[in-house]
């Protein structure tokens, strides 16, 4: 009912997503991938829809990276196949991933613990199938994998490729580019974590043949020539870029693809203090305080500030001074820029797309675990 129609006209909150920067940001990344001579396995977790991992993909449906369970069955049934459920192996869900294995061409699973690892070596796959398996490692990103120095790593390694599961490869986040404030501080990040995932590779002569996948938005945006050696690599969110991906210094104003609309719907000149449609069920409480304009980007007013949010409502207030309530009649539009496109795309369950300022669809992600 949407299409076609002004995207001022649209419901608020609402959650846009211009179609034609979307697109630009993800032929960027193909071309980035492809002067590196790597593949590109691009990670569905921050949109979780169909159209964009489409996209992603140049429509190609192939070598993408998952973060839950209920992704990985909505992109298989939409036509994708060589699906990696990146996220250690949930020992209540393998039968889940046994599914999945049996019913794709290439289903892989990822562990860091020989508990994981046990679980699929005494879950037999049918058509005499082998668990496709990654091991991750930890470049001084400190979230999940062993430690890329710790022999436990290696020995996991050899266990991996021996028997009824398959070494496919080596996977490394490197989130740590996250710290980051420059372009600079982005790629030595990227170097490191790009330099110790193939010294790790080193120490696997001998095995079966394994791929090397690192990956975060930032590092892909601006890679290093180091990561020519590398195998693949799997970033997100460029697809959308956020204020966060601005602030650290991964992309420009103009490559942020989203946008989430909301209307003033109250003026308190007691407190100076415009009352927006838009709290944090849509847009998220994920900014750390990081911005100086709250926690978000009010487009085209960078003297607002967003600073506070109840469910269903947002506080602006200006940076300094009196608020000229007569620019921001009641019923008003405005875009915000969200600090983090992954936490805000999580709070709609459609997306309004648009191109130049035509609604040209509407996308319907996945959500669940």
């Amino acid at each position: 009912m949407w299409v076609g129609r002004p995207v001022k006209e649209l419901p608020t909150p609402a959650f846009t997503v211009d179609l034609d920067t979307a697109k630009r940001n993800a032929v960027q990344m193909k071309d980035r991938c492809k002067a590196l001579g790597i593949s590109l396995r691009p990670h569905m977790k921050t949109h979780k829809t169909l159209e964009g991992g489409s996209l992603m993909t140049g429509g190609t449906l192939r070598k993408i990276v998952v973060s839950t369970l209920a992704e990985a069955r909505f992109f298989a049934d939409g036509g994708f196949d060589d699906i990696l459920y990146a996220y250690p192996l949930p020992f209540d869900k393998v039968e889940e991933c046994a599914a999945l294995a049996e019913r794709l061409e290439a289903f892989h699973v990822l562990v860091d613990s020989h508990e994981a690892l046990g679980l699929l070596k005494r879950r037999h796959l049918c058509h005499s199938k082998r668990w496709k398996v990654w091991l991750k490692i930890d470049c001084e990103n400190s979230r999940a994998g062993l430690m890329h120095s710790d022999p436990a790593a290696l020995e996991l390694a050899k266990a991996i490729a021996e028997g009824t599961t398959e070494l496919v490869g080596i996977y490394a986040h490197c989130g740590n580019s996250y710290n980051c404030h420059r372009v600079s501080e982005i790629q030595s990040v990227a170097r490191t974590t790009t330099m110790l995932t193939l010294k790790f590779m080193d120490k696997l002569a001998g095995l079966a043949p394994s791929l090397s996948s690192i990956g975060s938005t930032p590092s892909c945006s601006h890679p290093v020539p180091e990561m020519a050696q590398l195998s693949e690599v799997h970033p997100g969110n460029y697809f959308f870029y956020d204020a966060q991906q601005l602030t650290i210094g991964s992309c420009q104003l103009e490559d942020i693809a989203v946008r989430v609309l909301t209307r003033v719907i109250g003026h308190y000149p007691h407190r100076n203090q415009l009352l927006v449609d838009c709290g944090w069920t849509g847009l998220s409480l994920h900014s750390l305080g990081q911005l100086p304009t709250g926690y978000a980007l009010v487009e085209g007013h960078p003297d607002l500030k967003l600073v506070g949010m109840t469910q269903e409502h947002g506080r602006i207030e200006p940076m300094e001074g009196k608020l000229d309530f007569a620019k921001f009649p009641m019923g008003s539009l405005l875009a915000l820029i969200p600090y983090h496109a992954c936490a805000t795309a999580a709070m709609h369950p459609l997306y309004y797309i648009h191109s130049k300022g035509q609604v040209v669809g509407t996308w319907e992600p996945i959500r669940g675990w």
